[in-house]
């Protein structure tokens, strides 16, 4: 019999820690970490040889959006083909519970349009044998998929749940409400969540075009909700939000985690019309270090970017009605009306009729449109906007993304770089109150594929631009999520710790270019992405891909609150 199920041997093993790295093997038994060191002797059920490769801990994502996805599918991707290991979905206060069986579309309506994933995908994949959120809880934990999952308890959900029509149009809480609202966020909690979550942006809207229940739900609302968390079960408050009040916003995390020792993390990017911003969110985070409190903004590792196109989800003439005439035929005879003068003219003489607000932000900027081309670059140079290339062409640029949007049998794809284009992208990642995140998986599935941002923390600011050691990329993807949302048992490679860890050839990394498939229930489509030279992503001692390709195993799990550091760990 072996001694062990798995040895990975010869590897250069960065712990996850930030420390320097070691020559050594790794030794795993039953989904544990047995043994690290070099030279490792006794026999295992299958060994890796990872001479000349990178041996990591499996990614954290703590910003995904799997809600859905995780009740039908078992492979979490794109995160688990891209090394991710454990997944925190529940973000951005939207999600599928407590619902009752009446208020079914009100969410869907609600996920579409926040999150764009297709209504017709959610109506045909939810099972829907849930409605309170610890019922939730069990659907998921009854569902084998390839990468431990962990859920927020979302704040629309619950409010239409306990206010019905009046939670909707967003009319505002009463006491009573509010009680009602913790007894069942505690519930929440009690069952497994590990935090509560909340939009306050204008960005986020249902379906419908309408505001979300929780858009500028007040203020006083959530902090009586935070008093629910707990600090010594490590549990978070996560929120998103538009910051028209910087105190205000930020005074939300700042008591919940005076009162109750809970930990507090949002959504920080660089804004264009805000330049100062991020400057302000991040002076609010280091007062509140600097009193004890663990405040952590959530920012990305390149500029939020949405792809368009005939093949996507939208595109900037998509709701114009001339265009949506031919919507529904076959993409080849669509193209074939659309190359004709007279109908182009129509369209370019037309608006959207009430497009995603992706559409409208952007809509007429050609200067922030970049045609896409292969490998996808996340910070294009200027001379690949549609401006640039119109005008090289002594063309109106909107006609000439018109013509390209239809060339190619209509591959073509623009990328639209809508926020966080900045040089302060290295300021935000390196910053000591900061996590990598906002990948957003599973969520917006036809017009941005950003959960590859790990990877790129790897290709780009390690690799690349040499702007942190391979250390410091590594222990931003591992340990330091881990930290935030008290996973204690992962992101290290140590003697005790789950055994979720990577082996990537480091010289061979690097991101493929985002493709449409059309898998989602009810045949949606989405985006997903692939990366050359992550050789295997092992999730509990389980190898789950392989070079690429999934093994079949699913060893994932539902984690249900904090997870305590194993005593071979906290005692060394």
């Amino acid at each position: 019999m072996a001694d062990y199920d798995l040895i990975i041997r010869n590897g250069t093993v960065h712990d996850g820690s930030g420390g320097a790295p070691i020559q050594a093997d790794v030794a795993v038994k039953d989904g544990l970490i047995a043994s690290v060191g070099a030279g490792l002797t006794g026999s295992a059920a299958r060994e890796i040889d990872a001479t000349g490769k990178v041996v990591t801990p499996g990614f954290i994502d703590v910003h995904t959006h799997y809600d859905g996805q995780a009740t039908w599918d078992s492979h979490l991707n794109p995160s688990s083909n891209l090394g991710t290991t454990t997944v925190v979905m529940g973000n951005c206060g939207v999600g599928f519970a407590p619902c009752r069986p009446t208020d079914h579309e009100v969410l869907v309506q609600l996920m579409e349009g926040v999150e764009e994933i297709p209504g017709t995908a959610l109506d045909e994949g939810l099972p829907w044998t849930w409605e309170s959120f610890p019922e939730y809880l069990n659907t998921l934990d009854g569902r084998a998929r390839d990468i431990d999952v962990a859920a927020l308890f979302p704040h629309g959900p619950l409010r239409v749940y306990v206010m019905g029509e009046r939670g909707v149009n967003r009319e505002a809480a009463t006491a009573e409400d509010i009680e009602q609202m913790k007894v069942l966020l505690k519930e929440g909690m009690d069952a497994g969540a590990v935090g509560f979550s909340t939009s306050r942006t204008l960005v986020h809207r249902s379906s419908s075009g309408d505001l979300i229940p929780t858009y500028k739900a007040a203020t006083e609302e959530l902090k009586s909700l935070g008093e629910v968390l707990s600090g010594d079960r490590g549990q978070v408050f996560q929120l998103i939000s538009d910051w028209e009040d910087v105190d205000d916003e930020f005074s939300i995390l700042r008591e919940t985690s005076e009162k109750t020792g809970a930990k507090g993390t949002f959504t920080l990017v660089y804004i264009d019309s805000q330049p100062e911003l991020w400057r302000a969110q991040l002076d609010r985070v280091e007062q509140a270090q600097q009193a004890g409190l663990d405040i952590r903004g959530q920012v990305l590792s390149r500029p939020i970017g949405m792809m368009m196109g005939q093949q996507a989800s939208m595109h900037p003439f998509y709701r114009r009605p001339t265009f949506l005439a031919l919507a529904d035929l076959p993409m080849a005879e669509r193209l074939d009306r659309l190359r004709d003068p007279e109908i182009k003219a129509k369209i370019l003489a037309e608006e959207n009729v009430n497009p995603h607000i992706f559409v409208r932000i952007v809509n007429g900027q050609y200067g922030k449109m970049y045609v896409l081309e292969d490998p996808i670059d996340y910070l294009p140079s200027t001379d690949r906007t549609v401006a640039a290339r119109a005008e090289a062409a002594g063309e109106d640029p909107e006609s000439w993304l018109y013509d390209y949007l239809i060339d190619n049998d209509g591959k073509n794809l623009i990328y639209i770089a809508a926020a966080n284009l900045t040089d302060h992208i290295p300021d935000l990642l390196g910053h000591p109150n900061t996590v990598a995140a906002l990948g957003d998986g599973g969520a917006h599935v036809g017009s941005i594929c950003d959960t590859s941002a790990n990877v790129y923390v790897l290709t780009k600011w390690v690799k690349d631009r040499q702007t942190f050691d391979l250390a410091q990329g590594i222990h931003m993807l591992t340990q330091q999520p881990a930290e935030l949302y008290s996973l204690n048992d992962r992101g290290l490679i140590r003697q005790g710790m789950k055994a979720d860890i990577n082996v990537i050839d480091f010289d061979r990394l690097a991101l493929r270019t985002p493709h449409v498939v059309h898998d989602l229930p009810a045949g949606g489509m989405r985006f997903l992405q692939a990366a050359d030279g992550i050789d295997a992503t092992i999730v509990s001692g389980e190898v789950i891909y392989e070079n690429g390709e999934a093994t079949g195993a699913l060893p994932g799990k539902l984690v249900r609150g904090s997870r305590p550091a194993p005593a071979a760990t906290a005692s060394g």
